[in-house]
């Protein structure tokens, strides 16, 4: 079972290489949604901050994997469908693209998580996360809950991308 995602909070510390990004449950009935974090770069941070805020070209304006893989997408005339995070495996996140060919047909394609999010965000693409996932890596987070304590002790997996 597939269930809905929000990214909801981006933490980052700047004398560390490891970033940490922050997916909770969209479920406006929850109490206590669930959540997990993914340890990421501090580029693919940057990139998806960047994105948050509008900004949409990279410094220098030369293109990040994820730049090139967007444009690819809607340059062969697809659309980022939606972004599912399908496995966990030895502490590394698994995540799959979800894209619609002008054929009709879907394609999916495994990507970092990372790379996936920074893709899509811009665009608003709904990002899920398999059941499994989530009873592997979940944390529950009170409501309204904004603390950093686990950007300084996360908790595991706290893998890379």
């Amino acid at each position: 079972m597939l269930v809905q995602m929000e990214l909801s909070r981006i933490l980052i510390h700047e004398r560390k290489p490891e970033q940490l990004i922050e997916l909770r449950e969209l479920d406006p009935n929850l109490d206590s949604p669930r959540s997990f974090p993914i340890v990421i770069g501090i580029v693919e941070a940057a990139a998806i901050g960047r994105r948050l805020e509008g900004i949409n070209a990279p410094p220098q304006n030369r293109p990040m994997t994820h730049d090139l893989l967007g444009t690819i997408i809607t340059g062969m005339g697809g659309t980022l469908e939606a972004i599912t995070i399908t496995d966990l495996i030895d502490g590394a996140f698994i995540a799959q693209l979800s894209i619609a060919r002008p054929d009709g047909h879907l394609t999916h394609i495994d990507a970092r998580p990372s790379d996936a999010i920074a893709l899509g965000i811009a665009t608003n693409t709904p990002i899920f996360a398999d059941e499994k996932v989530i009873q592997q890596a979940c944390i529950t987070t009170p409501p309204n809950d904004q603390s950093n304590d686990d950007f300084n002790n996360p908790s595991p997996p706290h893998n890379r991308h």
